[in-house]
Protein backbone atom coordinates (compact mmCIF):
# COMPACT_ATOMS: atom_id res chain seq x y z
CA UNK A 1 0.00 0.00 0.00
CA UNK A 2 1.22 3.36 -0.76
CA UNK A 3 0.56 6.82 1.14
CA UNK A 4 1.97 10.29 0.88
CA UNK A 5 3.19 11.51 4.46
CA UNK A 6 3.14 15.30 4.80
CA UNK A 7 5.42 16.35 8.00
CA UNK A 8 5.43 20.24 7.93
CA UNK A 9 5.89 21.53 4.77
CA UNK A 10 7.41 18.23 3.43
CA UNK A 11 5.63 15.20 1.49
CA UNK A 12 7.08 12.42 1.65
CA UNK A 13 5.96 9.11 -0.47
CA UNK A 14 5.68 5.51 1.52
CA UNK A 15 5.03 2.13 0.57
CA UNK A 16 4.83 -0.55 3.12
CA UNK A 17 4.69 -4.42 2.48
CA UNK A 18 4.33 -7.17 4.68
CA UNK A 19 6.54 -9.94 4.39
CA UNK A 20 6.24 -12.36 7.08
CA UNK A 21 6.10 -10.72 10.10
CA UNK A 22 8.14 -7.80 9.09
CA UNK A 23 7.46 -4.65 7.26
CA UNK A 24 9.56 -3.51 3.99
CA UNK A 25 8.95 0.41 4.13
CA UNK A 26 10.02 2.31 1.41
CA UNK A 27 10.65 6.31 1.84
CA UNK A 28 11.51 8.10 -0.97
CA UNK A 29 13.03 5.11 -2.79
CA UNK A 30 14.75 3.46 0.70
CA UNK A 31 13.84 0.14 2.29
CA UNK A 32 13.90 0.15 5.59
CA UNK A 33 13.10 -3.10 7.20
CA UNK A 34 10.83 -2.67 9.98
CA UNK A 35 10.00 -5.26 13.11
CA UNK A 36 6.61 -3.28 15.04
CA UNK A 37 4.94 -4.36 17.93
CA UNK A 38 1.53 -2.74 19.58
CA UNK A 39 2.24 -2.11 23.38
CA UNK A 40 -0.90 -0.23 23.71
CA UNK A 41 -3.89 1.57 21.35
CA UNK A 42 -1.39 4.60 21.33
CA UNK A 43 2.26 3.06 21.46
CA UNK A 44 4.27 0.82 19.31
CA UNK A 45 7.67 -0.50 20.04
CA UNK A 46 10.11 -0.84 16.57
CA UNK A 47 13.56 -2.75 15.38
CA UNK A 48 14.33 -0.80 12.17
CA UNK A 49 16.89 -1.17 9.92
CA UNK A 50 18.20 -0.08 6.46
CA UNK A 51 17.88 -2.77 4.04
CA UNK A 52 21.37 -3.98 3.02
CA UNK A 53 23.12 -1.99 5.89
CA UNK A 54 25.42 -3.96 8.46
CA UNK A 55 25.05 -1.40 11.04
CA UNK A 56 23.03 -2.66 14.11
CA UNK A 57 19.04 -2.11 13.95
CA UNK A 58 17.64 1.18 15.61
CA UNK A 59 15.19 0.76 18.39
CA UNK A 60 12.04 3.72 18.17
CA UNK A 61 9.35 3.80 20.39
CA UNK A 62 6.45 6.19 19.13
CA UNK A 63 3.27 7.16 20.74
CA UNK A 64 0.83 8.38 18.38
CA UNK A 65 -2.08 10.50 19.16
CA UNK A 66 -4.97 11.14 16.54
CA UNK A 67 -6.68 14.14 15.88
CA UNK A 68 -9.95 15.01 15.15
CA UNK A 69 -9.74 14.49 11.38
CA UNK A 70 -9.40 10.83 10.29
CA UNK A 71 -5.18 10.47 9.41
CA UNK A 72 -3.93 13.54 10.98
CA UNK A 73 -1.42 12.30 14.13
CA UNK A 74 0.92 13.99 16.64
CA UNK A 75 3.86 11.25 16.76
CA UNK A 76 5.81 11.34 20.01
CA UNK A 77 9.53 10.38 19.78
CA UNK A 78 12.34 10.82 21.55
CA UNK A 79 10.38 13.91 23.54
CA UNK A 80 9.66 15.75 20.21
CA UNK A 81 5.97 16.09 19.16
CA UNK A 82 5.87 15.71 15.27
CA UNK A 83 2.25 16.66 13.83
CA UNK A 84 1.86 14.47 10.70
CA UNK A 85 -1.04 14.01 7.86
CA UNK A 86 -0.95 10.64 6.20
CA UNK A 87 -3.39 10.12 2.66
CA UNK A 88 -3.34 7.44 -0.05
CA UNK A 89 -1.13 8.52 -2.58
CA UNK A 90 -1.56 11.11 -4.84
CA UNK A 91 -4.39 12.53 -2.25
CA UNK A 92 -2.13 16.17 -1.04
CA UNK A 93 -2.11 17.02 -4.59
CA UNK A 94 -5.88 16.99 -5.10
CA UNK A 95 -6.71 19.49 -1.81
CA UNK A 96 -6.00 23.57 -2.29
CA UNK A 97 -2.74 24.90 -1.72
CA UNK A 98 -3.58 26.97 1.97
CA UNK A 99 -1.80 24.90 3.94
CA UNK A 100 -3.45 21.52 2.81
CA UNK A 101 -0.23 20.16 4.82
CA UNK A 102 1.09 23.22 6.14
CA UNK A 103 -0.05 22.05 10.02
CA UNK A 104 -2.34 24.52 10.48
CA UNK A 105 -5.09 25.13 13.66
CA UNK A 106 -4.93 24.37 17.17
CA UNK A 107 -1.84 22.13 18.55
CA UNK A 108 -3.60 19.33 21.00
CA UNK A 109 -0.38 18.53 23.05
CA UNK A 110 -0.71 14.62 24.48
CA UNK A 111 0.45 12.60 27.12
CA UNK A 112 2.40 9.68 24.99
CA UNK A 113 2.23 7.28 27.24
CA UNK A 114 0.14 7.01 31.21
CA UNK A 115 2.23 8.92 33.61
CA UNK A 116 2.88 12.18 35.67
CA UNK A 117 3.05 15.97 35.06
CA UNK A 118 6.76 16.94 36.45
CA UNK A 119 6.21 20.85 35.64
CA UNK A 120 4.05 22.79 33.23
CA UNK A 121 6.92 25.08 31.73
CA UNK A 122 3.81 27.57 30.56
CA UNK A 123 0.37 29.12 31.37
CA UNK A 124 -2.24 30.31 29.22
CA UNK A 125 -1.85 33.26 27.01
CA UNK A 126 1.72 32.91 26.84
CA UNK A 127 3.32 32.90 23.30
CA UNK A 128 5.51 30.17 22.34
CA UNK A 129 8.30 29.46 19.92
CA UNK A 130 8.54 26.04 17.48
CA UNK A 131 10.25 23.28 19.71
CA UNK A 132 9.98 24.97 22.99
CA UNK A 133 9.65 23.14 25.95
CA UNK A 134 5.56 23.42 27.31
CA UNK A 135 5.27 20.17 30.10
CA UNK A 136 7.37 17.60 30.90
CA UNK A 137 6.06 14.02 32.00
CA UNK A 138 7.27 11.59 33.91
CA UNK A 139 6.95 7.84 32.23
CA UNK A 140 8.60 4.55 32.64
CA UNK A 141 11.14 6.35 35.33
CA UNK A 142 12.00 9.07 32.18
CA UNK A 143 11.14 12.43 31.86
CA UNK A 144 9.83 13.22 28.73
CA UNK A 145 9.67 17.42 27.41
CA UNK A 146 6.76 17.82 25.61
CA UNK A 147 7.63 20.53 22.86
CA UNK A 148 5.44 22.85 20.36
CA UNK A 149 5.96 21.50 16.91
CA UNK A 150 4.91 25.14 15.94
CA UNK A 151 5.19 28.98 16.78
CA UNK A 152 1.92 30.08 18.64
CA UNK A 153 -0.02 31.08 21.79
CA UNK A 154 -0.85 28.90 24.59
CA UNK A 155 -4.98 28.33 24.72
CA UNK A 156 -5.70 26.13 27.55
CA UNK A 157 -3.28 24.40 30.15
CA UNK A 158 -5.49 20.94 31.32
CA UNK A 159 -2.96 19.71 33.76
CA UNK A 160 -1.29 20.77 36.76
CA UNK A 161 2.12 19.38 38.13
CA UNK A 162 2.10 16.02 40.00
CA UNK A 163 -1.28 15.06 37.91
CA UNK A 164 -1.15 11.43 36.76
CA UNK A 165 -2.33 11.35 33.16
CA UNK A 166 -3.50 8.43 30.77
CA UNK A 167 -2.08 7.85 27.26
CA UNK A 168 -3.70 10.36 24.64
CA UNK A 169 -4.80 12.66 27.12
CA UNK A 170 -4.93 16.57 26.08
CA UNK A 171 -2.61 18.45 28.23
CA UNK A 172 -2.73 21.60 26.88
CA UNK A 173 -3.69 23.37 24.00
CA UNK A 174 -1.67 25.91 21.75
CA UNK A 175 -3.29 28.08 18.86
Amino acid sequence: MTFEIAIGERLRTVAVTRKGNLLHVDVDGRTHIVDARRVNDHVLSMLVQLEGDAAPSRSVDAALASRPVAGDFDVHIDGRTIPLQIRPAGSFGRQKKDGAAAGTGPQRILAPMPGKVVRVLVKAGDEVKARQGLVVVEAMKMENELRAARDGRVRDVSVTEGQSVDAGAVLLIVE
